[in-house]
């Protein structure tokens, strides 16, 4: 079975999940991965699933959502693409909130090669920002040396940053 992308992003309220999904199963699909999130009362939600449709009739099977403001895309997923990548590393970013942090940590990452697999950030109380990354690396990357640049980087934006080894694959 070919597989597909779906996103499906607004305003949050009961039942997105449970609708979408219950299409894909009326339609003997199988949803393989997914993630999603809430920010300030918005849903965010990415799937990929196992179905035997055109990206186009689900669409269409989904297209009631719309009346709730959702957005709502359905793509395909090349067999050749791969099912995920295995992230290798936890990035951590924690202090007090300004402009730049994502920017400046991404991009150090970036230079090296490493591809950000999961990305996670919250500004809570009292103006604390932290972010939680899995982070790819190619196998040449000095990752001592690359944790010494992201600390420094940390110190120069007024955070502390980490880099290390991801535990084994826990949801």
């Amino acid at each position: 079975m070919p597989s597909l992308a779906v996103t499906v992003i607004g305003r949050d309220r009961p039942g997105i999940i449970a609708e979408v999904t219950r299409v894909v199963a009326d339609l003997g699909g199988n949803l393989e991965d997914s993630s999603m999130t809430l920010l300030r009362g918005h849903f965010a939600w990415m799937l990929v699933a196992d179905l035997d449709v055109a990206a186009d009739d689900l669409a269409a099977r989904l297209a009631h959502l719309r009346e709730d403001d959702l957005v709502v895309s359905v793509l395909p997923v090349g067999r050749d693409e791969p099912y995920g990548t295995e992230a290798g590393y936890v990035l951590s970013v924690h202090g007090a909130d300004r402009p730049g942090i994502v920017a400046g940590v991404t991009g150090a990452l970036a230079a090296h090669g490493g591809n950000i697999t999961d990305l996670s950030t919250r500004l809570g109380p009292g103006g604390l920002y932290v972010l939680v990354a899995e982070v790819s690396l190619p196998g040449d990357v000095d990752v001592v040396a690359l944790g010494a640049e992201l600390a420094e980087l940390g110190r120069e934006l007024g955070v502390g940053v980490s880099l290390r080894p991801a535990e084994s694959d826990v949801l």
